[in-house]
C-alpha cells in the first residue's frame, strides 16, 4: 500500500508556495523536478543576465515620453518601471519555460498528488509522456489566448503618458501575479480533465488566495539566482492547494 503524506491545509496562497518548497525537495520528487529545473535554469538564467544589462538603458528611454512638468516623477517612476520590466521579463520567459516543460510539470503534479492522498503513483514512463502532450500543448495554448488580450489592453495602456508610467505597472503586477496562478494551478486542474473555465472560476471564488499565491511566486520570479528554482516548488505548491481546498469539488472527473 502506498504511504499516505499529509500537508496542513491553509488558506494562505503564500504559505502554499513555501509549503511546495518543502514537497518539492523530498526523497521520490527529486526526480520528477529535475528537468524543470534544468529548463527554467537555462532559459530564465540566460533573460536575467540579458535584462540587467540593459535595463537602466531602457527606462531611461521610456521616462523621456514624460511631460516636463512632469519630469519631478521620474525619482519616483524609475523603480515603478524596473518592476515592470521584472514582471514582464519574468512573465514572459517563466511562459516559455513552462511551455517546455508543461509535461514534465504535469508529470509532477499527478506524482505529487498521488504522494499527497496516498494513491498509486502514476505511469512515469517516456510513452505515457506522448501519450499526454497534444492535450497538454492545448491546454498552454488556452491559456496564452486567455493571457494575450489582457496584456496587449495593458501594455497600450502603459504607453498613456503618465497613466502608463504609474498606475499601469500595479495592475500590470497584479495581472501576472493571477496569471502565475492560473499557470502552475493547472497543471493538478488538467490532470484530471478540468475544463480552464471551470478552474478559472474555482480560483476566482478564492481570490485572495489565488492573488497571494501568485504574488510570492511572481517576486521570486523576479529575484535573480532564486528565480531558477521557483518553477518546480511553484507546481508542488499550487498541487498541495488543489488537494486541500479543490479536489473534492472536482471529484466528477
Amino acid at each position: 500500500m502506498p504511504q499516505q503524506h499529509n500537508t496542513t491545509p491553509t488558506t494562505s496562497g503564500a504559505g502554499y508556495f513555501f509549503q511546495g518548497l518543502q514537497l518539492a525537495f523530498q526523497p521520490g520528487t527529486r526526480r520528477f523536478v529535475l528537468i524543470p529545473l534544468v529548463i527554467n535554469m537555462v532559459l530564465l538564467g540566460s533573460a536575467f543576465a540579458t535584462l540587467l544589462t540593459h535595463l537602466s538603458g531602457w527606462i531611461d528611454n521610456w521616462l523621456s515620453y514624460l511631460p516636463s512638468w512632469l519630469e519631478w516623477l521620474s525619482y519616483i517612476l524609475w523603480p515603478l518601471l524596473a518592476i515592470a520590466a521584472l514582471v514582464s521579463f519574468s512573465y514572459f520567459f517563466s511562459t516559455i519555460a513552462n511551455w517546455i516543460a508543461a509535461p514534465f510539470n504535469g508529470l509532477l503534479a499527478e506524482y505529487l498528488e498521488a504522494k499527497l492522498t496516498g494513491q498509486t503513483p502514476p505511469d512515469d514512463s517516456f510513452k505515457a509522456l506522448i501519450t499526454d502532450l497534444p492535450r497538454t500543448m492545448g491546454r498552454e495554448w488556452t491559456k496564452l489566448k486567455y493571457y494575450l488580450p489582457k496584456a496587449i489592453g495593458l501594455l497600450i495602456l502603459m504607453w498613456i503618458p503618465a497613466i502608463g508610467q504609474t498606475v499601469a505597472p500595479i495592475l500590470w503586477f497584479l495581472f501576472n501575479a493571477w496569471m502565475m496562478t492560473i499557470q502552475y494551478a493547472d497543471y493538478p486542474f488538467d490532470n484530471h480533465k478540468v475544463p480552464f473555465p471551470e478552474m478559472r472560476d474555482a480560483l476566482k471564488q478564492k481570490r485572495t488566495q489565488a492573488l497571494s499565491f501568485g504574488a510570492v511566486v511572481m517576486l521570486l520570479t523576479m529575484v535573480p539566482i532564486v528565480n531558477l528554482f521557483v518553477m518546480p516548488i511553484a507546481v508542488c505548491g499550487a498541487t498541495a492547494m488543489w488537494v486541500d481546498h479543490y479536489r473534492s469539488q472536482f471529484k466528477r472527473y
